[in-house]
């Protein structure tokens, strides 16, 4: 594999800074990195030298291959969310419930 490898936004197919948080074009908010060859969803950190799965390198592949729309839209595509989300919702969640025992008590 030769060069730094390249990422793209799974919204748009537009090529992306490797430490980017959100698209320069289309604005969608970054959780993590999805290697358009293989679909393998991971941390940016584990991209450094390629796909940790495939070994995809958009250097080493010639022309990257980008998913067009049509093409993805089988795809389950899904950014995981923070643990943090999960457990605040959760703690939101359980206080409502407590005090709507209470209130009706």
């Amino acid at each position: 594999m030769k060069g730094p490898p390249h990422f793209f936004c799974d919204n748009c197919g537009s090529e992306v800074p490797q430490n980017a948080k959100t698209c320069p074009q289309c604005k969608k908010v970054f959780a993590s990195v999805r290697c358009p060859a293989c679909g393998f969803v991971g941390e940016v950190d584990l991209f450094e030298a390629g796909c940790p799965t495939c070994g995809y390198s958009a250097e080493a592949a010639g022309k990257p291959r980008v998913p067009r729309k049509k093409e993805r839209h089988h795809e389950k595509l899904v950014d995981p969310l923070p643990l943090w989300v999960y457990i605040v919702t959760l703690v939101i969640f359980l206080g409502v419930s407590v005090a709507l025992f209470f209130i009706t008590k």
